[in-house]
């Protein structure tokens, strides 16, 4: 893969991991001083060459400016935002075609029009549950439905995520060596 992309995390001031930037917008951020390198893994960058420059340029880096992060709210419940949540798939049997928003809890049940109560659903699969409880009609989420969470945070999740199944690959690998020996 060609240096230019390349993509580099972005952490905060406060050391959380925000988000990814090619690395074109990482150089710019280091060149102007708002962010500085960070060091804290094995893994070396990549050095990109100008005319007159050789940068290096890591895998991390930290903002040294604080981000006034907008103010994300909570999007509303409606048929866009569900379907975005649930990755345009119903939520009982995977299907991506003619989806429909269904209340796990029906409103004639006292269920709400609310983020942990509504999903996607194919027609059939809709038609199938009716005006029933998961119970009654004998059905399952594939997953439970929760509000969308802020972007940064769902970032940051998944970055410690692979950084934690990375250093135990990189364990087991060790062990395997150690073995050998």
């Amino acid at each position: 893969m060609q240096v230019l992309e390349q993509s580099v995390v972005v952490f905060s001031q406060n050391y959380l991991p925000l988000c990814r930037v090619n690395i074109k917008r990482a150089i710019v951020l280091l060149v102007t001083n708002k962010a500085q390198p960070l060091g804290f893994t094995t893994e070396s960058g990549w050095q990109v060459h100008s005319p007159s420059l050789v940068i290096d340029v890591p895998k991390h880096i930290r903002l040294t400016i604080t981000s006034n992060e907008r103010m994300w709210k909570v999007p509303p419940v409606n048929r866009r935002e569900v379907l975005r949540r649930d990755h345009h798939s119903c939520q009982y049997c995977g299907s991506s075609k003619h989806l429909t928003l269904d209340h796990v809890m029906p409103r004639s049940k006292g269920g709400s029009h609310t983020w942990d109560n509504v999903v996607a659903a194919c027609e059939r699969c809709n038609s199938r549950k009716g005006d029933r409880t998961l119970f009654e009609a004998g059905m399952q989420l594939r997953t439970k439905p929760k509000a969308p969470i802020h972007p940064a945070i769902s970032f940051a999740e998944q970055f410690w995520i692979d950084m934690q199944a990375n250093l135990e690959s990189q364990e087991s690998i060790r062990n395997a060596e150690i073995n050998l020996h």
